[in-house]
C-alpha cells in the first residue's frame, strides 16, 4: 500500500506545481515509508522515490523499506548536498517542503543548496490530506492500540487503591500498555483527582488520589497509530450533584454517538452535546471542542468544533474522538471519550469497549 500512497503524494505534487517532494517529519516518513526513524529524508519526484539514512539506520532502512518503491542511500556527503544532486539528477525544478515541521534554519539551508530550485510550502498539507483518509490496515493498527488502552483500563480499575497517587496511576496506565505491546504512550497521560479533575489538561501529582472524580485520559500506540480514551469514575461515593453532571456528559456523550454518520457537518456533532450540556444548567463549563481526529499524531483533521466551515463533513476513513466534559472550576470536573471511525462501506464504528457507567471505588 505505499505505492497507493506515493501515487497520491504525486498527483497532489502536480496540483501545487511541484516536481518533488521533500518529506523531513518522522511521522510523514514513517506513512510513506514504513520506517520509524528521524534524521533522515523522503525525496518523492515524477519517477522516483528515495529514502535518506545515516549509518545509525540503514540496516533497518534495508530490512523494512519495500526497495522495489524506494531508493534507500546513505549518503557519503552531507544530506542536503545528496538531496541536491538527486534534484538534479530528477531534473526538478520545484521543491514542496513540509512547512508545518521544517525548521527555519533547515529551510535557509536547503535554499542555498538547492540553489535556483523553487521551495513551494505544501507538503505537510499533501501528507495532512493523504492521512486524513486511513485504510483497513491503519484501521487496524488503531483497533490494536484501543485494545491495549481498554485493557489497562480494566487493570487500573482492579490495581488502584486510596494509598497510591496521581503519579502511581499514571505510571500504572503506561507500564500495563507498554508490558502489552504499545510502542509507547500516545500523549502525556492525565490521571487527575478531586479538585484536579476541573482541569481538562491537568498533570498528574505527586500526591495521594483524592476522595471525588478521577479522570483519566490515556492511549497506547500501535504501528504508529494512536489511540485515545477517557474515563471518570469517583473515588468514595458521588452525591446527587455529582451523579446529575456525570448522567449529562454520559448523556451528551450517547446522544454525540447516536447521531454521527457518514456525511454530517462535523460542527453539527459538537452542538448536539453542547446543547444538552448547556440546556442541563452547565453553559460555559464545556469549554473545549467535542473531538479531534487521531492518527499518527494524536491531533489531525477532521475536528468535532463549534467554530469549523460547514463544508467539513464526515467522510469514510475518519477517525475522530466523541469527548464531552463538564469542568466547574475549584470543584471538580468529568470527562469521557471514545474514538469512532467511519470505515469503508460508510457504516459508524466505536474502537473503544470501556464500560461507561458511573463507578465507585474505595
Amino acid at each position: 500500500f505505499f505505492m497507493g500512497r506515493l501515487t497520491r503524494v504525486r498527483e497532489k505534487m502536480k496540483l501545487f506545481g511541484a516536481d518533488a517532494a521533500l518529506i523531513s517529519s518522522n511521522v510523514n516518513i514513517r506513512y510513506l515509508s514504513g520506517l520509524d526513524y528521524t534524521d533522515g529524508y523522503v525525496l518523492i519526484t515524477a519517477r522516483k522515490a528515495y529514502l535518506l539514512a545515516d549509518f545509525r539506520y540503514i540496516e533497518a532502512a534495508k530490512e523494512r523499506v519495500p526497495k522495489d518503491e524506494f531508493e534507500i542511500i546513505m549518503p557519503d556527503t552531507s544530506m542536503s548536498v545528496c538531496l541536491a544532486s538527486l534534484l538534479d539528477e530528477n531534473e526538478a525544478r520545484s521543491v514542496a517542503f513540509e512547512d508545518k515541521t521544517l525548521s527555519f534554519s533547515d529551510f535557509e539551508r536547503f535554499k542555498r543548496m538547492f540553489g535556483d530550485k523553487e521551495l513551494i510550502p505544501g507538503a505537510s498539507e499533501m501528507a495532512d490530506e493523504l492521512r486524513l483518509y486511513k485504510d483497513e490496515s491503519e484501521f487496524e493498527a488503531i483497533i490494536k492500540a484501543q485494545s491495549i488502552t481498554d485493557a489497562a483500563y480494566k487493570h487500573i480499575l482492579e490495581v488502584l487503591t486510596p494509598d497510591m497517587t496521581e503519579i502511581d496511576a499514571a505510571l500504572e496506565l503506561e507500564f500495563y500498555m507498554r508490558k502489552h505491546g504499545s510502542e509507547g504512550t500516545a500523549f502525556e497521560t492525565i490521571a487527575v483527582s478531586g479538585t484536579a479533575s476541573s482541569r481538562p489538561h491537568g498533570v498528574p501529582r505527586n500526591v495521594r488520589l483524592e476522595k471525588g472524580f478521577f479522570t483519566m485520559d490515556f492511549g497506547a500506540k500501535v504501528d504508529g497509530y494512536c489511540s485515545d480514551m477517557t474515563r471518570t469514575v469517583v473515588l468514595g461515593k458521588a452525591d446527587a450533584d455529582m451523579k446529575r453532571l456525570y448522567r449529562t456528559v454520559l448523556e451528551a456523550q450517547l446522544a454525540a454517538l447516536d447521531f454521527i454518520r457518514e456525511g454530517i457537518c462535523c460542527r453539527d456533532a459538537d452542538l448536539v452535546a453542547r446543547n444538552i450540556i448547556d440546556n442541563a444548567g452547565y453553559r460555559g463549563c464545556f469549554g473545549h471542542s467535542l473531538g479531534h481526529g487521531v492518527g499518527m499524531y494524536i491531533h489531525e483533521s477532521p475536528s468535532f468544533a463549534r467554530r469549523v466551515p460547514e463544508n467539513i463533513r464526515l467522510e469514510r476513513g475518519n477517525v475522530v474522538t466523541v469527548e464531552p466534559g463538564i469542568y466547574i472550576e475549584g470543584r471538580y470536573g468529568c470527562r469521557i471519550e471514545d474514538m469512532i471511525g467511519v470505515k469503508p462501506d460508510g457504516s459508524i464504528f466505536n474502537f473503544t469497549h470501556s464500560p461507561k457507567e458511573l463507578t465507585e471505588l474505595f
